[in-house]
């Protein structure tokens, strides 16, 4: 069975963006390859955020994944800081790495144009991307377009590691996943929390409500046609039948249904769709004891995972340490 490894940063609630581009191609999947997913929570530091928050969201991310469906009899879910091999290697791997290649990273290059400061967590980022890929024996790694280039950094990195030292990386595959695109937010551009376009599946009724209230339209009145490529519609697409989709398109080709009458048949459609995953996070989010022996379970099967390569690793460049 092959191995598939994703992690998301801690940079806040998940959302409907999230699930339909990434993490329910992850449920889907875990009958068929062997998962471990991860909070990337030393990726965030890159971005400066608070003590406070990386600890909230970081926890978020778990109860989210749990409650969406993640099984961890299936999949192996843990916090990246809990398994410390993934900087160990980070180090190894950075002195093969040279600035150039970094350098030319289009998310670094991005995030340098829009004004971040820059420091070397940020420039480097891509190496412990790497780190992270390279200590599992990793088969597969899901991404979205903007981060295939780090897949192939990674595939360079291994190689040249393979080169120097002897055969020791696996070379993974990105898994690109085609429908992110097509998750739009409130504003009808892509769903990004950068964007503050989010919908979040996890809020109360109320928070919810306000979100989906919120999405763009136009002014056409009550009793007029109105364009069924609206957003309302494509957001309503990802959650029904197609035959369910031609019906909200018939009635707003038809008139006397307005728009608050598409957000709000949305806004049964998205509580009625995450209802289970609603009560089941509550039911997390009251037995923490449970989250926590999972998350250290998971991170135990990671660290074994990760320790078996360290040793080999450091074995192979020289390295003294784990010798006892």
């Amino acid at each position: 069975m092959k191995r598939s490894l994703s992690g998301i940063q801690p940079s806040g609630i998940l959302h409907l963006g999230n699930y339909f581009g990434a993490i329910k191609q992850f449920i889907e999947s875990q009958d068929k390859c062997e998962g471990l997913y991860f909070v990337a929570d030393y990726h965030s530091l890159t971005s400066g955020t608070s003590p406070e928050s990386l600890r909230e969201n970081s926890y978020n991310v778990v109860l989210d994944y749990l409650a969406l469906g993640l099984d961890p009899e299936k999949s192996t879910i843990f916090l990246q800081s809990d398994v410390p091999e993934h900087t160990e290697l980070y180090w190894i791997l950075s002195n093969l790495t040279p600035v150039a290649l970094m350098e030319r990273g289009h998310s670094f290059k991005d995030k340098i144009e829009k004004g971040i400061s820059p420091n070397m967590g940020l420039l480097s980022y891509p190496i412990l991307m790497a780190a992270d890929i390279l200590i599992y024996d990793t088969d597969i790694v899901p991404v979205g377009k903007d981060q295939k280039q780090h897949v192939e950094m990674t595939r360079d990195i291994a190689i040249k590691f393979n080169e120097k030292y002897g055969e020791m990386f696996k070379l993974p595959e990105e898994k690109i996943l085609e429908n992110t695109a097509i998750v739009v937010g409130v504003d009808g551009l892509k769903m990004s929390k950068s964007y503050n376009n989010t919908i979040n599946m996890f809020l109360s009724k109320k928070e919810l409500k306000k979100q989906i209230m919120s999405i763009v339209t136009d002014s056409t009145p009550l009793e007029e046609p109105k364009d069924p490529e609206n957003n309302i519609v494509k957001l309503y697409s990802l959650f029904v039948t197609p035959e369910k989709v031609q019906e909200m398109k018939n009635k707003f080709k038809a008139g006397n249904y307005g728009y608050g009458h598409g957000k709000n048949e949305l806004l049964e459609t998205v509580l009625e769709y995450f209802k289970e995953a609603r009560e089941r996070r509550e039911e997390f989010v009251a037995n923490p004891e449970l989250v926590n022996e999972i998350l250290r379970k998971g991170a135990e099967k990671a660290r074994g995972l990760a320790k078996n390569k360290i040793i080999e690793v450091k074995k192979m460049v020289g390295l003294l340490g784990n010798r006892y």
